[in-house]
């Protein structure tokens, strides 16, 4: 497979994604493909191909993003076929994008160092300021109110609940994002977390002190 077929791929990402307004945009991807390149240097990786391309499509079956998992599946599918990739290297890349995501707490146990690679790659981009920002672009685009102090905070999720259950762009921090950084699977990862860890924390104290009128 050669860098020509790679840059297609991404051509035609851009196209597909460049106004998607959830935050899963086209500039997500290419973000979380360059957190990838740059964990796997870190960490002493030379084949990274595979983990590129897993950057690249990693969205691209997400429910989040179509309207059934069926969907999703051809529209990786179709972007995979693209690739003259070996029927190995299309296993080990299903692989990746099937088992990244954190679906509320109850993610897969990763087996590859490739695919912690993508997934700390992917969570870097949900956490520090860009993660603030596609908070509340994900937020907004799913009809959450910005933060309700009645709301319950919730814990201990199923994957269902997850996706429907009522929550607010600041309840999505306690629930998902300030957990980011203790479960970075790379030496790597875990020292770029904690940066953009701190900067959610110091928004949440000065948002908690605007919102309750303490200046």
């Amino acid at each position: 497979m050669g860098r020509d077929e790679i840059d297609k791929l991404i051509q035609a990402l851009k196209h597909e994604y460049k106004d998607e307004s959830s935050g899963h945009d086209w500039h997500h991807l290419e973000r979380v493909r360059k957190n990838a390149l740059l964990i796997a240097e870190r960490e002493n990786i030379t084949a990274t191909y595979i983990i590129e391309l897993a950057a690249l499509l990693h969205d691209v079956p997400d429910d989040k993003l179509n309207a059934t998992e069926e969907e999703g599946k051809r529209k990786l599918d179709g972007y995979v076929s693209m690739l003259s990739l070996k029927e190995e290297e299309k296993e080990e890349l299903y692989d990746i994008i099937f088992s990244i995501s954190y679906k509320g707490g109850n993610e897969k146990p990763l087996t590859s160092i490739k695919s912690m690679i993508v997934r700390d790659a992917d969570r870097l981009d949900a956490i520090g300021a860009i993660g603030i920002a596609r908070t509340f672009a994900y937020g907004g685009k799913k009809g959450q109110v910005l933060y309700d102090p009645d709301i319950e905070e919730r814990s201990v999720m199923t994957l269902q609940e997850y996706r429907t259950g009522k929550s607010s762009g600041i309840h999505h921090f306690h629930e998902k994002l300030l957990k980011l950084k203790n479960l970075m699977c790379t030496e790597t990862g875990k020292v770029l977390a904690e940066d953009r860890h701190d900067f959610m924390l110091h928004f949440l104290k000065q948002f908690n002190k605007e919102w309750n009128g303490r200046e």
